[in-house]
């Protein structure tokens, strides 16, 4: 009686090996902490090549584009007022705004950050706050977004993927318009203005 044959040992377990591999890392992102994820995805970066870390905001970014990300349905929820009904306080949902927003700007996407980051900006024109209180304490964290989205844009720039001068420009010009609102509106009910360093920022910015 013939012997059964038998499939090349070598290429059936290498197609095993990589089906395994395959799966254990996708049980490992399924099931692992946002912690660990974060921890894992750290230390990858921090001990791959330049190339590595390149590869991983280009993904970053792809992904962020195909959920559009930068989008906010409304920004009435970002803000509330507290139980003496006269100061604002933020909301849950500014945290998620805000939250979009640094993924952009993380990810090298800081002119599509600056929608979000304007939106906040003109939701605080007719709010009043407290000058030692959460509210001045988050504005303080928002200025230095701010900032930060301005650094994305510039990197943004240099490294050439921005195909249409007209978008960096109508973003700038629209951040510009809503934080010289704000300034007018404060200066009206006698506050302290929230945001120089994003002004400054932006007074210094160069096409």
């Amino acid at each position: 009686m013939p012997a059964p044959e038998v499939a090349p040992l070598i290429h059936c377990d290498t197609v095993k090996t990589l089906g395994h591999v395959n799966l254990m890392v996708d049980t490992l992102i399924a099931n692992a902490t946002i912690d660990d994820l974060r921890a894992i995805t750290r230390n990858l970066l921090a001990t791959g090549t330049p190339s590595l870390a390149a590869a991983f905001t280009a993904a970053a970014r792809t992904r962020l584009r195909q959920t559009s990300a930068r989008r906010i349905a409304t920004t009435n929820g970002l803000f509330t007022t507290s139980h003496n009904g006269i100061h604002a306080i933020p909301t849950q949902e500014l945290d998620n705004a805000l939250a979009r927003a640094r993924s952009l700007y993380g990810a090298g996407m800081g002119f599509a950050s600056l929608g979000i980051l304007s939106s906040i900006v003109k939701a605080t024109v007719g709010l009043r706050w407290e000058e030692d209180g959460a509210m001045a304490d988050v504005l303080a964290v928002i200025d230095a977004d701010i900032s930060q989205a301005m650094q994305s844009c510039k990197e943004e720039l240099e490294g050439g993927r921005v195909s249409d001068t007209a978008v960096p420009q109508e973003a700038i010009g629209n951040l510009w318009s809503d934080i010289g609102e704000s300034a007018r509106d404060v200066e009206i009910w006698g506050g302290e203005f929230p945001f120089d360093r994003a002004s400054n920022s932006i007074e210094c910015w160069k096409f």
